[in-house]
């Protein structure tokens, strides 16, 4: 069984919120800002956002340490722009002061006592609140024209394991008040991520573990009414022996004597070392390559359209970016 690359689909070509998850060390900080230039293409503007303090977004890009605001890092093909935002918890806690308890410079007050970080401490669901708070206020800006700020908000959001936590904002309001400024905001919230305009895709590499924690978390964004959006399979390596090769390969059945003839024709002459070398190296390969084709059938079992990005052997840096989004363009992404 394969994946089915379904691409992008209708659907989630009308999202405006998309966050991007995955087990870390797949590469989701890298899909989510190569995500972010596709769909900045032909002229529209998007923000990416980051929650988690690590400022990668920056190091992409090759920029200073993001403030918090909004500005520039990219332009896409066809005059889009690419912006980017660092969330602090603490700035957006004084920013809620400042909007709906006009309490600008309490707050600041507050922050030097170390009011803040025992309230986010004392009610942890408030900072997750906070956080997609910001975001919810960022996807419904508008201009004096009335249109959107932004086309689309793309978010760097936590790993796989802590997404659902994140998104599920209708458990962290039980920490809160039942009324006031920043419940109501949380409700916007919760309206906002639980309808069509929100997608969350997931990042995975075609290895047992990231494939596993995918397929778990699809269901807990189902659990929780959370929408998954598409499933992005990074660093997708070729296969290099025929398909009729692989089964015996991945079993150890590689004969060395054909390997050596095979290269003695082709005017190589080495050593045995040399050739059980690259027998071992096959070998090797083979049983990759079986393993990957069993991830994609239990990745398969996620039912969710699939996008492919290539292995990029020279590493990531902002030209991949932009290699990265003309390939998920190929793929349907707009």
């Amino acid at each position: 069984m394969s994946i089915s690359l379904a691409g992008w689909t209708d659907e989630l070509a009308r999202a405006r919120l998309h966050f991007v998850s995955g087990k870390g060390g797949t590469g989701k900080t890298t899909l989510a800002a190569s995500l972010g230039l596709a769909l900045a293409r032909g002229g529209r503007r998007v923000l990416l956002i980051e929650v988690e303090g690590r400022q990668g977004f920056a190091q992409l890009f090759d920029t200073e340490p993001l403030p918090y605001a909004e500005q520039r890092v990219a332009s896409a093909p066809g005059g889009g722009e690419l912006r980017a935002l660092h969330i602090d918890v603490e700035a957006a806690l004084l920013e809620y002061f400042e909007m709906f308890y006009n309490l600008g410079f309490a707050g600041r007050t507050l922050r030097r006592m170390g009011a803040i970080e025992f309230a986010t401490t004392l009610a942890p669901g408030l900072r997750d609140v906070l956080l997609t708070g910001k975001i919810k206020e960022c996807v419904g800006r508008t201009e004096s024209d009335g249109r959107h700020t932004y086309d689309a908000v793309v978010v760097d959001a936590p790993p796989t394991g802590r997404v659902v936590k994140f998104l599920d904002v209708t458990k962290a309001l039980t920490d809160l008040a039942r009324t006031g400024p920043i419940r109501g905001q949380a409700d916007g919230v919760v309206r906002l991520l639980h309808s069509g305009e929100t997608a969350v895709h997931l990042v995975t590499l075609l290895e047992e573990m990231p494939v596993r924690e995918t397929v778990e978390a699809v269901a807990e964004l189902d659990g929780a009414d959370l929408r998954p959006g598409a499933v992005f399979v990074n660093r997708v390596r070729p296969p290099r022996l025929p398909a009729r090769s692989l089964n015996a390969a991945a079993d150890g059945r590689v004969d060395a004597s054909r390997v050596r003839t095979g290269l003695a024709a082709a005017g190589l002459e080495l050593s045995e070392a040399t050739v059980d070398a690259l027998v071992a190296e096959t070998v090797e390969h083979a049983i990759g390559i079986a393993a990957e084709q069993r991830a994609r059938e239990q990745l398969a079992e996620a039912d969710l359209p699939t996008l492919e990005i290539p292995d990029l052997p020279d590493g990531v840096d902002v030209a991949a970016l932009y290699d990265i989004a003309e390939i998920l363009v190929e793929q349907g992404v707009r």
